[in-house]
């Protein structure tokens, strides 16, 4: 039975939860519909975050500004739920650190770049540097806390399928933003016109924001402290189902 001491304290820490589903899937859906509807933007060539320039870039900056947020908030829901286990501290604080990441990145927009947008010199400015350094933190600290979670989730009994799922999320991001990098500066040279940068950067984005979502599911309904049935006792966490 919950206490009424301990219904507030479920009340945050499910809002938290969401949060990490709500922040990341929202995302992804406002960066694929402005992908596919922003005049002289293409999906396959262009970065996600090349939205936050020209006209209605603002869309994606604040989309930027509320998935940090959220994801930050979702952080501080993960501690608390994953409080006395293995990697409860670690990963929330990649996570963490990934959200400031995001936030950065929304602040500090990307320049000009792969034709566009349209008709714009490609410039290197400080603010665009910047905006690089929180990309490649973004992409080095979600897979780190995807292999936290991963080790996390070995130590519970039933969350093998959970370890191997976060293994692989870790190492497909890593691939793919190597591999975006490398073909967006064959584009850039002219060795590879027209190269998918944005296409093997939104197999990254939609692989790392879906596994936050997945990981925030679990934790709401068959997380270790029993939301459902309102504990928060430190009594072993329940294996997966």
């Amino acid at each position: 039975m919950t206490t009424p001491a301990l219904k507030p304290r479920l009340a945050v820490m499910k809002n938290l939860l969401y949060a990490g589903i709500i922040g990341p899937l929202l995302f992804i859906a406002v960066f694929l519909v402005e992908g596919a509807t922003r005049p002289g933007y293409s999906a396959w060539r262009h970065y996600v975050s090349q939205l936050a320039t020209g006209d209605g870039g603002w869309m994606q900056v604040v989309n930027f500004l509320v998935c940090g947020t959220l994801v930050l908030a979702f952080a501080i829901g993960l501690r608390q739920a994953l409080r006395g286990t293995r990697g409860s501290i670690g990963a929330p604080v990649l996570l963490a650190l990934f959200a400031v990441a995001l936030l950065v990145a929304g602040i500090f927009s990307t320049d000009p770049a792969l034709g566009y947008p349209v008709g714009a010199a490609h410039v290197h400015t400080t603010h665009g540097m910047v905006h690089g350094l929180a990309g490649l933190a973004a992409f080095t600290l979600l897979p780190a806390a995807a292999f936290v979670m991963a080790w996390h989730f070995a130590s519970e009994p039933g969350a093998r399928r959970w370890a191997v799922y976060s293994l692989a999320v870790g190492a497909g991001i890593i691939v793919m933003f190597i591999a975006s990098t490398t073909v967006s500066t064959m584009d850039g040279t002219g060795m590879w016109p027209n190269a998918p940068t944005g296409f093997f950067q939104r197999i990254a984005i939609i692989t790392g924001w879906t596994w936050i979502a997945m990981v925030a599911w679990r934790e709401l309904v068959i997380g270790g402290r029993d939301l459902r049935g309102g504990r928060l006792s430190d009594a072993p966490r329940r294996a997966a189902v």
